[in-house]
């Protein structure tokens, strides 16, 4: 447990959400501990933090595209691999045992359901799913891999300039790596296998709206739910902070457990400060 949550904000949040059916909305930070970096500790280590890709950037310019694919060849078995943790893990043990109302994530990486979530409603999409923008094919993303490295190459070859620097890359938030500038330009990116159309993964881009389906599905889950527990996530997102807004328009109950401060700290009925993976074993005791 973390030593700045106290005893007396748990059993407040414990309280909170004692025999309540709960409504999970989870963020970047239920993932970190699982190595894959948000954006918030990716801006820590940088002088300027790292833009996502807008979607008119990629839609409109090949050269985004190429950038876009090598960096996701480099980085998609760190998403691929991943494995859940205790996060994930309290989530699952919750749904079991019939307290779930819904659960809402904002990650792309598919780890709720690897710790056997069985009913995810994921907000922004998914990397494991790759689509055609021109037919709307959708691909396994292994697939694509496949075809990504049967042109560029194993991942265990250097891209860089032979001879020179290292096939080293840093992991980045959503599935992305460091990569440098002349390994992007070689990179050869593949086109839909069916109609030769530009490949995209099953994700909302910045500049993209939630697809409204997916909006209705959450929202009802919201509506569904007597508590609203927030996780890992600053809700920097307006699709994620909605969902708080609603919940606190309808008097119900909000738990927030997040690593700092987020953009609906006003609307929580309790607020821990904290590791999700340290606290939610021990708030949701009835879980185990």
């Amino acid at each position: 447990m973390d030593a700045e949550v106290d005893d007396d904000g748990l059993l407040a949040a414990a309280m909170a959400l004692a025999g309540r059916r709960v409504c999970v909305l989870g963020g970047a930070g239920v993932s970190t501990r699982s190595g894959i970096p948000d954006y918030r500790g990716d801006a820590r280590r940088r002088a300027a933090p790292r833009q996502p890709l807008r979607i008119d950037a990629f839609v409109g310019s090949p050269a985004m595209r190429q950038r876009y694919w090598a960096r996701a060849y480099r980085g998609w078995p760190r998403i691929r691999d991943a494995a859940p943790n205790a996060a994930h893990d309290a989530v699952t043990r919750l749904e079991r045992a019939g307290r779930l109302a819904g659960l809402v994530t904002q990650n792309v990486d598919g780890l709720h359901q690897r710790a056997g979530a069985s009913d995810v409603i994921e907000l922004h999409g998914a990397l494991r799913v790759v689509v055609c923008l021109a037919c709307g094919d959708r691909t396994d993303r292994d697939d694509v891999q496949r075809r990504l490295e049967s042109e560029n190459g194993p991942l265990d070859r250097p891209l860089d300039r032979a001879g020179g620097g290292s096939d080293a890359t840093g992991a980045a938030p959503d599935g992305d790596t460091d990569l440098d500038d002349e390994a992007v330009a070689r990179f050869v990116v593949v086109a839909c296998a069916r109609c030769g159309g530009v490949l995209k993964p099953d994700v909302v881009f910045f500049g993209e709206n939630v697809a409204a389906h997916v909006r209705i599905a959450a929202e009802d889950a919201v509506r569904r739910a007597e508590a609203l527990l927030v996780i890992g996530t600053s809700l920097e997102v307006l699709s994620g902070r909605r969902l708080v807004a609603q919940a606190f328009a309808s008097r119900t109950p909000v738990v927030v457990v997040n690593r700092g401060p987020t953009r609906a700290d006003e609307l929580a009925t309790v607020r821990l400060d904290g590791d999700v993976t340290a606290i939610l074993p021990s708030l949701l005791p009835q879980a185990r």
